[in-house]
């Protein structure tokens, strides 16, 4: 593993910047060699990345871009992106990343709500005048190398200046704009505790319009993290590759992709000797899969949990063991306050009773774009963020995820919670993946109904062999009324499943 160190110099003089260019500048001129990201054949170091940035600042602000105005990025992940995304913040403007794979009619919201100044997409997208001067992507931040953005063209950035728009996945509605400033970020930062240490060389495969990748820019920076690109489409051959040519230290994926990497044959033969740590999260995991990524790929394994608004929430802990880190998503990060509530009253749930998720911290967004009405209804009378999400604590504090507020479905008049019933279903040994939605029933209300992944080795069990599994460890009323099998499971933008779609599909089988 080939770290760089970190001195108490590095950090005291990290710690006196005030906004995220003064870490990139600073990153520049004292590790200006390390790389700062690897795409395919092309690779950038952070003095590059400081250079093509100003660069293309200059182009920016000779377009009519300043301090305040919105640039959208219409692109794939990529070095230009970041390029991108940096140089709208050496000008004092608000990025707003809009993932290529949203709709037409998601992105037109967007253009319309943000009314940007410039555009950047690729070749070959179609775009209307509602996303002002548009600019390709082909190689335009290279093309301004050679410019720079001179003294007196430069705002005098602020701390509390916002930096970014990054857009919920919308699978409720149209997506919401939640707002980071530079001291949001800095908080991430501060928070982001073991998931990121100083030199890591992190394989990326989500898409940079998320919060994962938006929010980061502090730390990435701070910590001379390289930024290695998976190819698109994902494959696991090509992530593997990748881990060990390109000496990655830090992974993360969701369960499915970390289960098609240990089924690859060729997996013992590979040298994952610099991989300290596998970040996994997005679905419920099997603690054989976490005993598996350990054993097989030689590295720690860490559950972590989130949403766009929260920016941090909580973590594992490389000490956690399995069972810990397959059934909890961990313990608030040292910036985030937490609390469960019961959302019709607002009292605060004992511990191992069920209730609405509610964070606090320096780190979570500071509002929707343009949305004061939903900015204030996103937060309770205390400044506690609800996430909409169902959960418990364990007596060891440790945060068991059961679902959200929205999927939770009532059977007969009892509440059943998705994500507790989609744990038990993947502990089955034939049984990959799992979503569990209700459907409406005219005797009990709703059912749920259970899309299923099986393994090939395995033949896919009768719906009375999945009620007798969920029977021996749920209550009888948890457990799935139909089972449909399916070849895989529907993901929105963001790579999260998409539960819209299996509603409307579960209304098929009832």
């Amino acid at each position: 593993m080939c770290l760089r160190s970190v001195n108490e110099a590095d950090v005291l003089r990290c710690a006196a910047v005030q906004t995220v260019v003064d870490v990139l500048d600073w990153t520049a001129d004292t590790h200006g060699s390390h790389e700062a990201y690897v795409d395919g054949g092309r690779r950038i170091t952070f003095r590059e990345l400081a250079m093509l940035s100003n660069g293309f600042a200059a182009a920016l602000h000779d377009r009519g871009v300043g301090r305040g105005d919105v640039v959208s990025l219409l692109m794939p992940s990529s070095i230009d992106f970041a390029v991108c995304y940096l140089a709208a913040m050496r000008l004092g403007a608000i990025t707003s990343a809009v993932n290529p794979r949203l709709g037409p009619k998601e992105r037109a919201s967007i253009a319309q709500r943000t009314v940007p100044k410039v555009s950047i997409s690729p070749d070959g997208m179609a775009v209307g005048t509602e996303w002002g001067l548009v600019l390709r992507v082909s190689g335009l931040p290279d093309l301004f190398a050679t410019q720079q953005l001179h003294a007196a063209e430069r705002p005098s950035l602020e701390f509390h200046d916002l930096v970014a728009i990054v857009w919920t996945s919308g699978t409720t509605g149209l997506p919401k704009g939640a707002l980071y400033d530079h001291a949001r970020l800095r908080a991430i930062h501060e928070g982001i505790g073991e998931l990121s240490i100083p030199g890591d060389r992190r394989v990326v495969s989500l898409p940079f319009a998320h919060v994962g990748y938006m929010t980061r820019a502090w730390n990435d920076l701070a910590n001379t993290v390289t930024m290695v690109l998976v190819p698109d489409p994902w494959t696991a051959e090509k992530q593997v590759e990748l881990l060990e040519r390109e000496r990655i230290t830090m992974a993360t994926g969701v369960p499915t992709q970390w289960m098609k990497m240990l089924e690859l044959s060729r997996l013992a033969e590979i040298d994952l000797s610099s991989l300290r740590l596998a970040g996994i999260g997005g679905a419920a995991v099997a603690p054989e899969l976490v005993r598996a990524i350990r054993e097989r790929m030689g590295c720690d394994v860490m559950t972590r949990y989130t949403s766009t608004e929260a920016g941090l929430a909580t973590g594992t802990r490389l000490s956690d063991p399995d069972e810990i880190v397959a059934t909890t998503v961990g313990v608030p990060s040292s910036v985030v306050e937490m609390k469960l509530v019961d959302p019709a009253t607002e009292d605060v749930v004992p511990q191992g009773t069920v209730g609405e998720i509610r964070l606090r911290s320096p780190a979570m967004f500071r509002g929707y774009w343009r949305d004061p009405q939903g900015s204030a209804e996103a937060l309770d009378d205390h400044g506690f963020l609800r996430t909409g999400d169902l959960g418990y604590t364990t007596p060891e504090g440790n945060l068991r995820i059961v679902g959200r507020l929205k999927e939770m479905y009532i059977r007969g008049g009892y509440n059943v919670y998705p994500a507790e019933v989609e744990a038990v279903l993947i502990e089955h040994p034939a049984i990959v993946a799992a979503a569990v939605v209700g459907a409406p029933d005219p005797v009990v209300g709703e059912i749920g109904v259970a899309f299923l992944v099986i393994d090939p080795a395995h033949t896919a069990p009768q719906l009375h062999e999945v009620r007798d599994w969920c029977r021996s460890q749920l209550a009888d009323y948890k457990s799935p009324e139909r089972v449909v099998c399916v070849d895989e499971l529907p993901v929105n933008a963001m790579h999260k499943i998409d539960k819209t779609v299996l509603r409307d599909q579960a209304k098929e089988y009832v």
